[in-house]
């Protein structure tokens, strides 16, 4: 059985999952803190969807990115509500059934007090096996199933739970140089391709900008290797300058 473990060059699939998202009613808050708090932890983020609260969709995508990536992280649709169909989806992507965490309700149930109710039940009904990484400052648990890391999908709950856990699964953080230069994408490109095959592990990318005059590019290197990255620059800026 494959299992949620710590890697130096750890990659995510991050699904975002909800209704109202695609709907335009709620703008997506835990995608842009996934692309900021993973690439902090040096977590290469390879994959961002946005998926409906449909579980054959949920399905099809744990299935297609479980074996793809070292995580998959997943937001949204745990709650007790009729479109809170992650966690049965999950369940299913694995040939699981759903089994009530003993746990998860009992702690469910102090927090609600006497608001736990049948309804409430369905939060803690997990896909069999489905272990649970708590801190003392979490709200809500993440659920883990292999490798798939379930959060709440309220922005607060979720960005409180993923940096309670974030230790977890950081990896190595990349170093980063930029600069400005006044030349054109196509003056410097020959030079981009050429430190690009020299300095295989530095990540080279160029980003014009027309918003002002003179239009600029921005020349960015990226690498976990910091000797290749001081000496692509040294070697890159002049050219491009």
């Amino acid at each position: 059985m494959r299992t949620a473990k710590t890697s130096a060059m750890a990659t995510v699939a991050a699904l975002i999952i909800g209704n109202e998202i695609l709907s335009g009613k709620f703008d997506d808050e835990n995608g842009p803190f996934l692309i900021r708090r993973l690439r902090e932890l040096g977590v290469d983020l390879k994959r961002l969807v946005v998926l409906p609260d449909e579980a054959p969709a949920i399905i099809e995508e744990v299935r297609s990115c479980t074996d793809r990536y070292t995580y998959v992280i997943t937001t949204g649709g745990v709650g007790p509500t009729h479109d809170d169909v992650t966690l049965p989806a999950i369940a299913e992507a694995f040939g699981r059934g759903l089994e009530r965490h003993a746990e998860l309700g009992r702690r469910l149930a102090e927090k609600l007090g006497t608001r736990f109710n049948e309804a409430a039940w369905r939060m803690a009904e997990l896909p069999a096996g489905a272990a649970l990484w708590w801190e003392e400052s979490m709200y809500w648990p993440v659920v883990v199933v292999e490798n798939v890391l379930i959060f709440p999908g309220v922005p607060m709950l979720m960005s409180r739970s993923f940096d309670a856990v974030s230790s977890r699964i950081a990896g190595s953080p990349l170093s980063a140089r930029r600069f400005t230069t006044l030349k054109s994408e196509p003056e410097v490109a020959d030079a981009l391709t050429e430190a690009s095959q020299r300095w295989s592990t530095v990540l080279i990318g160029s980003y014009p900008r027309y918003e002002a005059k003179p239009h600029t590019v921005i020349i960015t290197m990226e690498s976990r290797d910091l000797d290749a990255l001081n000496e692509c620059e040294a070697w890159l800026a002049p050219r491009c300058g």
